[in-house]
């Protein structure tokens, strides 16, 4: 081995050496500095409990964050402090309707009796001797009785204060008198909000009789706006939910994620089991309640409802396929209300309307379409086919709608 080798392996060894020195030296700093810590903490000078609790700040501020999120209606995983807070002012109804019944064979066996309907309601205002409901009109149309069912389970009977069968819409009314101070207590009033500001996606809220089982709550959400709904040849712009609705349900209240009624529970689209769309499921609607806050105040006050407006006729269609008399295809007039418009315009039974403001007269929903957007006082042209001798003529008619 020569002196050159024998110096590395010399130098080799002392740099070992000095390298464990090292370490030995960075280990004591290390438990120095970690005496010197534990020290400032027992002395009070640092406080790891007061990082903890900014770390716990933090987190608080961020669940603070994600409840006001739930409050704005983006997620509706728990609506259970709304619902505890809006299900006072929610009542169910019962009604019951004089019917007619009998069977046909070799003898007929007929008579009367009073069928029962479920609805729903919302209390909307209070004056000093009534309480003021609000509902649908089809739930106490042509009811002889009514009964409303409030949060604590009493009932009371109530009465019809004001219709609009156009906005299918009611408002009814319990006598304050009829109400004992437990019930007083137990109920609040409404608080309306503005539908106008619904968007598609919004989470909603449906609370309602329903099948007449008494109030139940379902969730959802808007599915879509301004949606044309006919029901009963009356067509009106609607609420479209996916939140389940059904019998009873009518008449409740569609609520936003902050406990405000934008919506009148009314409608849903179903099938029977032969229908191709049997699996028909989450297709709702509900009345804006902007759209009828003017009609509802004047129902509350006992008027009429000035955005109805008609021709005041009664008939039915005459079409290619049930003409069997060769009358000319259009609306075929069987009866004139007395002092209507139509009466004054002298429309007569056996008039055909063919045609409405320039529009062909094909189906009734032609003419109803036109009317459910004026009001009374406006005034409508009329094609009228008229027996003229052997033959029929033609006349063209103003009628001012009452």
């Amino acid at each position: 081995m020569t002196k050159k080798e024998k110096e590395a392996i010399k130098e080799e060894k002392e740099n070992k050496k000095r390298s464990f020195v090292y370490l030995i030296m960075i280990v004591f700093i290390l438990m120095i500095f970690a005496a010197f810590i534990i020290a400032l903490n027992n002395a009070g000078l640092i406080n790891f409990d007061r990082l903890n609790i900014k770390t716990s700040k933090q987190a608080e501020l961020k669940y603070t964050e994600t409840t006001d999120k739930i409050k704005e209606g983006i997620y509706m995983t728990d609506v259970s402090e709304i619902v505890e807070e809006v299900m006072p002012s929610i009542v169910s109804i019962t009604s019951k309707t004089l019917v007619n019944s009998g069977s046909f064979g070799p003898f007929y066996f007929g008579g009367e009796h009073y069928a029962e309907g479920a609805g729903s309601g919302i209390i909307v205002s209070k004056t000093d001797s009534e309480l003021l409901i609000l509902t649908n009109n089809h739930v106490v149309e042509g009811a002889e009785e009514l009964s409303v069912q409030f949060v604590n389970e009493k009932s009371v009977d109530a009465t019809v204060k004001g219709t609009s069968s156009r906005k299918d819409v009611a408002v009814i009314t319990v006598k304050l008198s009829d109400l004992d101070k437990e019930t007083t207590d137990a109920i609040r009033i409404a608080t309306l909000g503005d539908s106008t500001k619904l968007k598609v996606g919004n989470g909603v809220i449906a609370i309602g009789n329903a099948l007449g089982y008494g109030q139940s709550v379902t969730t959802g959400v808007v599915s879509a706006l301004d949606r044309e709904v006919t029901v009963d040849s009356n067509k009106s712009k609607m609420i479209q939910i996916d939140a389940a609705i059904n019998g009873g349900n009518s008449g409740g209240a569609l609520l936003n994620s902050k406990g405000e009624v934008v919506g009148i529970n009314s409608v849903k689209y179903s099938s029977n089991g032969s229908s191709t769309n049997a699996s028909i499921e989450g297709m709702g609607f509900a009345i804006p309640i902007t759209d009828v806050k003017d009609l509802v105040t004047n129902l509350m006050n006992g008027e009429e409802d000035n955005s109805e407006a008609s021709i005041g006729i009664e008939g039915y269609m005459i079409t290619e396929k049930n003409n069997d008399y060769n009358l000319p295809t259009g609306f075929y007039i069987s009866k004139v209300n007395k002092g209507s418009g139509a009466d004054k315009a002298n429309l007569e039974i056996g008039n055909v309307i063919t045609e409405i403001n320039g529009k062909k007269v094909e189906a009734v929903t032609d003419i109803t379409n036109i009317i459910y957007e004026k009001k009374k006082g406006d005034k409508v042209t009329l094609k009228i086919s008229y027996v003229n001798g052997r033959e029929y003529a033609e006349k063209e008619v103003e009628v001012t709608l009452s």
